[in-house]
């Protein structure tokens, strides 16, 4: 928490970095927002296993360091969740508008027209403080073996699409808990659980990801209090969105130089 809580950007025009998130529905995008707000139980954002995707909006999520806290250096950017469909979930065209800065908050998404900004916001191009600076992408680790092919492309098209941006990326992989019974029974055995490293490789083989870009965690879902060991495994996560998103920093410092 105190690395998280002195974070700041090396480039000085952006004071928080802004995190998307991105999965198919039921992964457990919305439930990850809420283990994260404000170091305690919250429903910010409505999580559910409904077919369909609960979320309908593009919302950003600013995050307070506990209920009268300050500020903390990022915000959580939720969008609908992918469906194998054509038509139905998040549209591709979608995501590259929010890669770019161009969606505004609450922009509520229609599955059979992309986004069009308006001609103001098409010739004004977006600042880097309103770009996405980290695509976090969550994967179910109790369904990864049953992911479609069609699900599949979907992803890997959307991979390529933040790639020629130069985004970082990282996978969060959810449920490990459900996904191993001696997880559920001790979430410290994650860390020698030969069932999860193989579900890792298994994230990282049908996403084209490296080993190191995949992280396990858990989220809050039934529990009544926090729980240190859950704690550990989602900071963990957002250190390393953190790390991820300094080298996209570094990258766009090297590429503009002192015009940023």
């Amino acid at each position: 928490m105190k690395m998280i809580r002195n974070y700041k950007s090396m480039i000085p025009s952006v004071s928080r970095v802004r995190i998307l998130m991105i999965g198919p529905v039921g992964a457990g995008k919305s439930s990850f927002f809420n283990s994260i707000f404000m170091g305690r139980m919250t429903s910010k954002t409505m999580s559910g296993s409904a077919g369909t995707s609960l979320t309908t909006q593009f919302c950003t999520y600013p995050v307070k360091d506990g209920r009268e806290g300050k500020p903390l250096p990022f915000v959580l950017c939720d969008t609908m969740g992918l469906e194998e469909q054509s038509g139905a979930g998040l549209d591709i065209d979608d995501i590259s508008s929010i890669l770019q800065g161009h969606v505004p908050d609450r922009y509520k998404f229609n599955p059979m027209a992309p986004y069009q900004p308006d001609e103001q916001k098409a010739s004004r191009p977006a600042s880097l403080q309103e770009k996405i600076h980290c695509v976090v992408y969550m994967i179910d680790g109790t369904k990864i073996s049953l992911m479609s092919s069609k699900l599949e492309e979907k992803l890997a098209a959307i991979r390529k699409k933040v790639n020629s941006l130069g985004i970082a990326q990282i996978v969060l992989m959810t449920k490990v808990d459900e996904a191993c019974p001696l997880v559920e029974e001790d979430l410290q055995s994650l860390y020698v659980s030969s069932y999860i490293k193989m579900k890792v490789q298994e994230v990282s083989s049908r996403l084209g990801v490296p080993v190191s870009c995949v992280l396990p965690v858990k989220n809050y879902s039934q529990e009544l209090e926090l729980e240190l060991n859950c704690d550990v495994l989602l900071l963990t996560a957002l250190q390393q969105i953190f790390r991820f998103a300094d080298d996209y920093f570094d990258d766009m410092r090297s590429v503009e130089g002192n015009l940023i």
